[in-house]
């Protein structure tokens, strides 16, 4: 059902533009006076055009071309009248101009609608990553980390199927999950001993400070909000309170946790060398329940064992 269920939700322009055209060629078979349909047949055409195209919407005027013309054929009585028949081929020759204009009209716009779009998201893009690479710079030894991170989520994401605009959001989460940094001092960001209580209280006010500063950007990192401001919290924290309290964990911030803690293993750093992929992975998995989602470790276990051949 659930399967179902996202098929009509990813399919529903497609499947509203069949309905009416198929009420429309129903409609003109049975329905007396043909020609009050033919400009019924225009809705369907106009749907295809702006949300699925130029070229679904030129084919959907075809196809309704077609439709009326095989309906001349078998009803030619109530088309082609014959003391109107030059009158009548006229304005069903019009009807289908138009119609196919209209649907070539209409598609452009729509293509060029969408051009927009994509420029705007390759601007979003590349301001996301300028601003990751913002971030790395405060800490020389972690850079690339956003990137990496950014990938491991993506591709977890994948892995549970995901829809792509959630895919979208966790990708960008895991770009800006360490964003609240850039507000803490980089001598402590960068400090090669262990940090101070003090200091480490200092480093896990990042989550919330990315956060306020993600939230001032508006509707358009909304969802990447709370993902942002989640990304710390420990699955066994949740199971151990109501679960009210863990509906309120984002699934994409249990996903940031793991990617996050994959790449902090296997990175060097001033105080240690990074450990080898397999061996981070075995460490995840045995959090596994605890610190970790169980559904997202075992889909990460997936992926990484599909790169670096470990099981």
């Amino acid at each position: 059902m659930e399967n179902l269920k996202q098929f009509l939700v990813r399919h529903f322009e497609k499947i509203l533009v069949v309905i009416i055209l198929l009420a429309s060629v129903l409609g003109t078979f049975y329905v007396e006076d043909k020609t009050l349909l033919l400009s019924f047949y225009f809705l369907p055409v106009v749907i295809a055009s702006y949300f699925l195209g130029k070229r679904l919407g030129v084919l959907s005027a075809l196809f309704s071309v077609l439709a009326v013309a095989v309906c001349i054929v078998v009803f030619p009585q109530h088309f082609l009248v014959s003391e109107q028949l030059i009158s009548n081929i006229l304005k069903l020759s019009s009807w289908g101009g138009f119609l196919i204009l209209t649907s070539y009209a209409v598609g452009s716009l729509y293509e060029q609608k969408e051009r927009q779009v994509e420029e705007l998201k390759k601007a979003y893009i590349g301001i996301l990553e300028i601003l990751s690479k913002y971030i790395e710079s405060k800490d020389s030894y972690t850079r690339g980390h956003s990137m990496r991170v950014s990938e491991y989520a993506k591709q977890i994401a994948i892995a549970m199927d995901l829809p792509r605009d959630s895919v979208e959001t966790v990708r960008v989460a895991g770009l800006l999950h360490d964003i609240g940094k850039i507000e803490i001092s980089g001598d402590v960001i960068q400090k090669a001993a262990a940090l101070t209580p003090t200091e480490r209280e200092l480093i896990n006010t990042h989550s919330e400070r990315g956060a306020a500063i993600l939230a001032k950007i508006g509707g358009v990192l909304k969802d990447v909000v709370p993902i942002v401001i989640a990304h710390h919290r420990y699955f066994e924290e949740t199971l151990e309170s109501s679960s009210e309290v863990f509906k309120t964990i984002p699934l994409g911030a249990r996903i940031i946790a793991v990617a996050d803690a994959f790449d902090a293993m296997t990175s060097d750093r001033p105080y240690r060398k990074g450990k080898p992929p397999w061996e981070a992975l075995q460490e995840i998995i045995a959090q596994g329940g605890q610190q970790f989602d169980p559904g997202v470790v075992e889909n990460f276990r997936r992926v990484v064992a599909s790169q670096i051949g470990q099981i």
